[in-house]
């Protein structure tokens, strides 16, 4: 919608389309309230958007930072102006780069398969060189925009990006390889139950997104990477496990169904010792610490227990495993949300954005705000991403967190199978003293984010440094890089095309409220770094409850039959008062039929009578 078409006055105004807000936009607008929902951005889903390549490229074309405007010629008596932040400042840091492809190994690749064979082959590798074209087009227009192939989830700050020698203008990163097809980049997993596949289903958004299952589970041990048995059918097919642990692994997870006083004996204990209490043996402690339960040896027995019930809970719902990947990444779902918003009549604008609030000094609630076209626009409340939320008027209880991400394109799948369309989660123990646990998820083609022949693989964990200094070390032993501390026994290792490290926030570790803001202004974070997206959609549900108590949140959706629009109201009222008109005209003849039957059959029983034979 164009800026200048916006009403003046709005139930709920929206800066930012991460999850939350728009989780929050959809709750508001199903039940009938006047939501405007903007962003600065080009792009839907803010911190928890998806990139393609060319999409990567456009954004740092189009990068600036907003100057700040004063608006304070639009205030009113007894209003004060609060002025809101660029959200892109301090979502990411110490950005890397490397590319480990060259433009000879491209040429080589291409030879060896450039005959055709027919007229379509033809056509193909026709439209494989205008890719190519357009990528070399898009290098030349300069260097620093390939060096800057930056990432995912997050928009980032052009001040935190740190070069890498290997991306001088004499080496430029070759892009052709992996922006032939769309490579999207936020990589984020879903358990197949929880608070936000519930409200998928039960708002009925889930029709406009696409899932996967996640095919296998995988931990990185003693050097090698294997799979994990974790249902039942894994289990009694694994080779790795003898038919005793099978029977130990099984018994066990059926125990931890169901909380039992041996259990509540170990609270406050680490649930390690708990674990090798059970005699399970390495092999199942290992299996059930890293790869079912995803916590740490110094993690609680009662943690421990919930989440490998949660696990179980979730195993088989779906699938073999417990989680799902939405196709494309996880940006799709807030812009499902937001879909579902604009169904209802909320209004959206794309590369615009709210300069300040105008704050009712006598009452600290915000009246209005002003956006960045200058247009004064009234609302009854205000929800906002964190990040256009100065420093100065947050309520910082800890030192922000950080997560370390790392982004791969490889050449081949980690654990080869006879399936190459395998979608895995990889569990990863620290490597060695004071590391973090690292969780991988790698992505094969079949998932729509990387092209054919290569597998898109997506690193995370708490941040104790650089992402570089965090990953690095880890991405070396697994793949193939120059890096590599033993070449020779890595032959048979993926070999890394491309990789990208960088630090985002962690959203977990913002405190959503006490904050120095008006009354009816809310505050949502960004993604965290866990597996469960209970953070976000708690926060949205918190803030539709304190506007509308007694509305319900997110209702499941008419049916389109039932729908009536305004147009038609009047319409449907006469429709329906000529349709009662005319089944009263029914009843009457049906009534007048009903005799007339009654009347034949009276004479014709009555004629009967008369002539049956006598005696």
């Amino acid at each position: 919608m164009a800026a200048e078409d916006l009403p003046s006055e709005f139930d709920v105004v929206i800066l930012g389309t991460g999850l939350a807000e728009s989780v929050a936009a959809a709750a508001f607008s199903r039940v009938g309230q006047r939501v405007l929902h903007v962003d600065r951005r080009s792009y839907y889903a803010a911190n928890w958007a998806s990139f393609t390549f060319n999409g990567l490229l456009n954004w740092i074309q189009q990068y600036h930072v907003n100057e700040l405007q004063d608006w304070s010629s639009l205030l009113e008596d007894g209003e004060e102006v609060i002025y809101l932040s660029n959200p892109d400042t301090a979502s990411i840091k110490n950005l890397q780069v490397f590319c480990f492809t060259s433009e000879e190994d491209e040429k080589e690749e291409e030879a060896s398969s450039s005959t055709p064979t027919n007229a379509a082959e033809d056509h193909n590798i026709n439209a494989d060189e205008e890719a190519v074209k357009e990528s070399s087009e898009t290098e030349s227009a300069g260097n620093t925009v390939t060096n800057l192939l930056v990432a995912i989830d997050c928009i980032i700050s052009e001040h935190s990006i740190l070069y890498n020698p290997c991306n001088s203008p004499e080496n430029v990163p070759d892009t052709a390889r992996v922006s032939k097809t769309g490579s999207y980049f936020y990589l984020r997993l879903m358990y197949s139950r929880g608070s936000l596949v519930d409200l998928l289903i039960k708002s009925n958004v889930s029709r406009y997104a696409e899932f996967k299952n996640v095919t296998r589970i995988l931990t990185y041990r003693q050097g090698k990477v294997e799979q994990v048995p974790c249902s039942r059918a894994d289990v009694f097919a694994s080779r790795q496990l003898s038919v005793v642990e099978k029977r130990k692994l099984m018994r066990f997870l059926t125990s931890c169904m169901e909380e039992t006083e041996e259990q509540m004996a170990y609270h406050g204990r680490p649930y390690s010792e708990f674990l090798r209490d059970q005699q399970l043996g390495d092999n199942l402690e290992h299996f059930i610490l890293h790869s079912i339960a995803m916590v740490t040896e110094h993690t609680l027995t009662e943690e421990g227990l919930a989440s490998t019930r949660n696990f179980l809970q979730c195993l088989g719902r779906y699938g073999n495993t417990p989680f799902l990947f939405p196709v494309y990444g996880l940006g799709e779902i807030p812009q499902c949300f937001c879909r579902m918003c604009a169904v209802f009549g909320g209004i959206y604008c794309l590369r615009h954005s709210v300069s300040c609030l105008l704050v009712d000094k006598d009452t600290n609630r915000c009246k209005a705000v002003i956006d960045s076209r200058g247009q004064r626009i009234s609302c009854s409340h205000f929800v906002v991403e964190e990040g256009y939320v100065g420093p100065e008027r947050k309520r910082v209880a800890t030192p922000p967190r950080f997560i370390s991400r790392a982004v791969l394109i490889t050449d081949s799948s980690v654990l080869s199978s006879n399936s190459d369309q395998q979608v895995s989660l990889v569990t990863i123990p620290p490597i060695a003293a004071g590391c973090a646990a690292v969780r991988m998820v790698e992505l094969s083609s079949s998932t729509m984010t990387c092209m054919p022949g290569t597998y898109l693989v997506h690193l995370t964990c708490q941040s104790s440094g650089s992402a570089y200094e965090d990953l690095s070390p880890l991405v070396s032993r697994i793949f193939c890089t120059p890096d590599s501390p033993d070449q020779g026994n890595t032959q048979n290792c993926p070999s890394v095309l491309w990789c990208l490290y960088f630090n985002i926030t962690d959203g977990s570790g913002l405190e959503t409220e006490g904050h120095d803001l008006p009354s009816n202004v809310y505050m949502c974070s960004g993604p965290d770094g866990g597996l469960s997206h209970e953070n976000a959609i708690k926060q949205a549900e918190a803030i539709f409850s304190k506007i509308l108590p007694d509305e319900d949140f997110c209702p499941p959706a008419p049916n389109p039959e039932d729908i009536i629009y305004d147009g038609d109201a009047t319409a449907s009222a006469e429709g329906e008062d000529k349709e009662g008109e005319d089944k009263e005209g029914e009843k009457e003849n049906q009534d007048k039929l009903e005799e007339a039957v009654l009347t034949e059959e009276t004479v014709q029983t009555a004629t009967a009578t008369s002539t049956l034979p006598s005696g």
